[in-house]
């Protein structure tokens, strides 16, 4: 199952750089986590994260490459695409560009968990019905 896209603009800042105005390879990371909560925003979940419940949604595993590097005051587009759904996790298909060209992709599955045990839970029928929809 693939969803459709969901695109964000970042801008990036000299607080995501290293001396050399270089974009740390964490704050990809980020700009990737970025793009989820805000995708997972557009179908109205206020508090990606946090679910009703006692659930959460937590990273699982990411798989990121790194192609070129991104430069103080660059504009970026971070894209989010559901790339399957499963009773316990999302993987989302992940990735920045510049100008058109993709200077970073990942794959990151999105585990949602007992916010008490840690262990896997079912995603909400809440939530998997709207991310359904979105495909």
């Amino acid at each position: 199952m693939s969803g459709s896209e969901f695109k964000l603009s970042i801008r990036v800042y000299i607080e995501d750089t290293d001396a050399g105005g270089i974009v740390y390879y964490v704050n990809y990371l980020k700009y990737m986590e970025r793009a989820r909560t805000e995708w997972m925003r557009s179908f109205g979940f206020d508090k990606p994260a946090i679910l009703d419940n006692n659930r959460l949604f937590v990273v699982h595993s990411a798989n990121v490459q790194y192609l070129r590097p991104a430069l103080l005051d660059d504009e970026l587009t971070v894209s989010a695409q559901m790339g399957r759904l499963a009773r316990t996790y999302i993987i989302f298909n992940q990735t920045i560009e510049r100008r058109g060209e993709v200077i970073c992709r990942g794959e990151i599955k999105v585990a949602c968990v007992e916010q008490a045990t840690m262990k896997p839970s079912a995603i909400p029928e809440e939530i998997r019905n709207a991310l359904k929809g979105s495909t």
